[in-house]
């Protein structure tokens, strides 16, 4: 397989890097994707046999005050790039959220659901997910929620950050949704990969960490593996207010996922072992 993948130092690309070292990766300064008709030619100048868009614009807050620039990256660029490889007959894997949905309710979504995002870079994933389906050629759009690892800015290294200097935290304890390592992320888009290659035709699917929980017990999930003596208090959303609204109910229901291609939700927590034991 001749891999071709938009980011390079993201979470889910840098958990490429380590499994697929042959891949191409293409950095912000390979190919801009604010310049979405430079990604595309990219695609067409390296004729790759299958494409991995583990790029986006992920500053959900600034988004509401850059909600043009968070579209053309998130919904523009992968709309190019899924009509580039559709031009070329390959398959295109697509990464997205859990923040298409209006986080209504207490069940899982399913990949079905109707989407209605309650903030700019939700409007900027779903924008995104339309074009790629609108190229009309061979793809994989997977959502995911409430992405991990050992490397960059995510809740796990925020917490442990917070942890040097606090010994309290107030955490938000009524949004729940999956944790997912961005280890298994990477892992389940190369098998995905593999499976179109040989003739599966994509579609939507969901990929969460399980079992679901909400912030606020993540936090101490994580204090007790570091371990650290941090005291830490559930709150409600409407008592952390943010400028972008956050989505209640971020489960996802990843049944169909295991169904085409067999691949199950992880369980977040031994990942969880393992990155806190390399930070700590």
């Amino acid at each position: 397989m001749s891999l071709l993948v938009f980011g390079s130092s993201g979470q889910v690309a840098a958990a490429l890097r380590k499994i697929a070292p042959d891949a191409e990766f293409l950095d912000r300064n390979a190919a801009d994707l604010s310049n979405p008709a430079a990604c595309a030619a990219a695609i067409r100048i390296a004729c790759p046999s299958v494409v991995i868009n583990a790029a986006a614009y992920t500053a959900v807050d600034n988004a509401e005050k850059e909600e043009v620039l968070a579209t053309v990256v998130n919904g523009h660029a992968p709309g190019a790039m899924a009509q580039a490889c559709a031009e070329l007959g390959i398959p295109f894997l697509h990464v997205s959220s859990d923040y298409v949905f209006d986080g209504s309710g207490q069940r899982p979504w399913p990949p079905g659901a109707p989407i209605s995002p309650l903030n700019a870079y939700g409007r900027s994933k779903a924008a995104g997910e339309a074009a790629v389906r609108a190229a009309r050629g061979p793809h994989a759009i997977l959502r995911t929620s409430w992405v991990f690892s050992a490397t960059g800015k995510n809740f796990v290294t925020t917490m442990l950050r917070l942890s040097e200097t606090r010994d309290t935290l107030k955490v938000v304890d009524d949004q729940i949704g999956g944790p997912t390592p961005a280890q298994s992320i990477a892992e389940t888009l190369l098998q995905i990969a593999d499976k179109m290659l040989a003739g599966h035709e994509g579609g939507t699917y969901h990929y969460a960490g399980a079992p679901a929980t909400t912030w606020k017990s993540f936090a101490r999930e994580i204090f007790a593996r570091a371990p650290r003596a941090v005291e830490v208090t559930g709150i409600a959303t409407a008592d952390y207010p943010t400028p972008a609204q956050r989505p209640l109910n971020s489960r996802l229901d990843c049944s169909a996922l295991e169904t085409d291609f067999g691949i199950p939700p992880p369980d977040w927590r031994r990942a969880l072992d393992d990155i806190v034991k390399e930070l700590t």
